[in-house]
């Protein structure tokens, strides 16, 4: 390609808008173009390496048996409504009528598309196992779109789905799909960190996130620096900490016993007001659940709630719940909606806790609460029945007063224990009881074991070996194709630029003529012919800019390999990985030897295989 032809709109000027680096230097780089909040295009260069970043995951799905497909961007609404999402997905999710009025999606995700795709498509269990990707556009209609493509509101994935007869399958599958991920990272240039985690509104069992590292990071990574534990803080777990005995921690014989505490609501204020510590109080919060699945038939407070919701996937729009938690802690909100079968869920309007608790917020407690279902965090007590606080303090549900001697089990009975806890950096590891550390990241690749959440409600089945109507297992498996050039960029940069790993630059090599004029523009040409005849991806700089103004350019869009063309230097030319700080004087003649032979070593450094 000569620069001269290729529309490349390089920017001097970071824009204000750009607060990371991938972003900053995909728009000076000309990589790609703001059209509207949220909405980029890609120019040449950019979708040069986007083309790649697709191949090579193209390359690692087709290596495990996974057959490519290309459904439709809109989907039908029916869909939705048989699996029961169309009520619960939310804003984020565009809907649209034909001028039928048949409803229609943007897809923002294609479990629905697929499994109703193959659902008659699959009629006896020797069809199966049977893995299927698509690597397509797909819209969310996010609040607030930020760092570029790293979260906008249009965006291309890989979404694999595969589907089996039993769980062994599955998991044969899922482990296969898990290396081939590490491939693919390692062949873009990436350093990954896999961590276990939450399986969200796509439902289903296990689940494994990608990583990278990242200081705006939309994770908080918990990490055990001696077993290898990682997990994402929304399914991270840790070790009890519970406190001793000795430390005060022992049963109240007295019963619960009002004191005033006028003013005070916060922990804070409650450990300055008691002179103790916040371990010894349970912080009892009020939530509203969004579309909750749980059965609340029999649910304190919940007599009057009416399941609504099409397909086979009825759930409460609304519903009320009081958490308990000891008082150090944090409630987890993603651990939270998933305990509740939940799409979100979030703190109770101050009205709402009024009207649940009688008191003003800051004054909820658990003893005597029957308005709503309480749960308690696994701190306070286990499903077990094991009580881990005694003697604790809450809230009285009246105005400034707070409750003393209050024992969990005897107090009060929650209607669920579960593990709602934010885990953090200096929590022990459950296995072996070193401290986490924890580091901010992005999600690149996102791997689950769906079980027949699909499946089922979209009635897919297939004829088992002695003639049974049978529903099969499903997993999922996506890496966004956007995050995953940006990251690359995050990972790979400098002060002057991108450093492209070669496995996804947008050219291999760049000759770069001082001056494209006389015996330069003659050697630069000749190189320019004889590496694009062996197949080098080469940049020819032919435009009449200032030597500076060229190497500037070639520095910010990051080429790999640099040659080059000096009238001082003939009849030697200047060959500079973009990574190193020196050149090397070559003879023009050898030139392309020398650069084919880099490129193809640098190319082997990113060679495919499993790990």
């Amino acid at each position: 390609m000569k620069m001269s032809e290729l529309f490349m709109p390089t920017l001097r000027e970071v824009p204000a808008e750009a607060v990371i680096a991938s972003h900053r230097l995909m728009l000076r780089a000309a990589v790609m173009r703001k059209l509207s909040n949220g909405l980029f295009a890609y120019l040449p260069l950019g979708l040069r390496a986007f083309r790649k970043v697709e191949a090579i995951i193209r390359e690692e799905m087709d290596a495990i048996g996974a057959m490519e497909f290309k459904p439709p961007v809109m989907q039908p609404g029916e869909f939705w409504k048989e699996s029961g999402r169309w009520d619960t997905m939310g804003d984020a999710m565009l809907k649209a009528k034909s001028r039928t009025g048949a409803d229609l999606v943007v897809s923002p995700t294609a479990e629905e598309a697929f499994t109703c795709l193959l659902r008659t498509e699959i009629p006896s269990y020797r069809q199966l196992p049977l893995s299927v990707y698509q690597i397509n556009t797909k819209f969310r209609d996010e609040i607030r779109p930020r760092y570029g493509v790293m979260r906008a509101r249009e965006f291309t994935m890989k979404d694999a789905y595969s589907f089996h007869t039993d769980d062994g399958s599955l998991d044969e599958t899922y482990r296969k799909f898990g290396a081939a991920y590490r491939c693919i990272f390692r062949r873009c240039g990436l350093s990954v960190i896999p961590v276990k985690a939450d399986s969200g509104a796509m439902g289903g069992s296990g689940s494994e996130e990608f990583m990278v590292e990242s200081e705006v990071g939309d994770n908080n990574l918990i990490l055990c620096p001696s077993c290898g534990y990682a997990a994402n803080d929304e399914k991270a777990q840790c070790a009890p900490d519970t406190l001793t005995a000795a430390e005060g921690n022992r049963p109240a014989d007295a019963q619960p016993e009002e004191i005033s505490t006028p003013g005070v609501k916060t922990i804070e204020d409650l450990c300055a007001f008691l002179h103790t510590k916040p371990q010894f109080f349970i912080k009892t919060l009020i939530y509203r659940a969004v579309n909750c699945e749980m059965d609340l038939s029999g649910a304190p407070g919940c007599a009057g709630l009416q399941k609504t919701g099409t397909g086979s996937v009825p759930h409460y729009p609304e519903a009320f719940f009081a958490v308990c938690i000891r008082g150090d802690l944090d409630v987890n909100e993603v651990k939270l909606a998933a305990a509740l079968k939940a799409s979100e869920v979030q703190l109770a309007a101050e009205y709402d806790v009024e009207r649940l608790t009688g008191a003003p917020v800051g004054f909820a407690g658990p003893a005597g609460f029957t308005a709503a279902p309480v749960i308690a965090d696994e701190s306070v007590m286990t499903a077990a029945g094991e009580i881990r606080m005694h003697d604790t303090v809450t809230g009285a549900r009246k105005a400034d007063m707070h409750l003393c001697h209050v024992e969990p089990g005897r107090d009060f009975t929650p209607w669920l224990t579960a593990d709602v806890r934010t885990v953090k950096a200096g929590d022990k590891c459950p296995h072996c009881g070193a401290e986490f550390h924890s580091k901010k990241g992005n999600e690149l690749g996102h791997i689950f074991k769906l079980g027949r959440k699909y499946t089922e409600p979209l009635g897919m089945t297939y004829l088992d070996e002695n003639g049974g109507r049978k529903t099969p297992v499903m997993g999922c498996y996506g890496i966004g194709v956007d995050r995953t050039l940006a990251s690359i960029i995050e990972e790979h940069n400098d002060a002057d630029g991108i450093c492209w790993p070669m496995s996804v630059a947008p050219w291999q090599a760049a000759v770069v003529p001082v001056k494209y004029e006389g015996r330069m523009k003659e050697t630069a040409d000749a190189l320019y012919a004889e590496l694009s005849r062996r197949g080098v991806e080469t940049l020819l700089d032919d435009r009449t800019e200032r030597p500076g103004v060229k190497f500037k350019d070639m520095d910010l869009i990051g080429i790999p390999v640099r040659i080059v063309v000096g009238e001082k230097n003939l009849p030697f030319v200047e060959v500079k990985l973009r990574t190193e700080k020196e050149a090397v004087l070559v003879p023009a003649e050898s030139a392309a030897d020398h650069v084919e032979e880099t490129v193809k070593k640098e190319l082997a450094a990113f060679a495919s295989g499993t790990e």
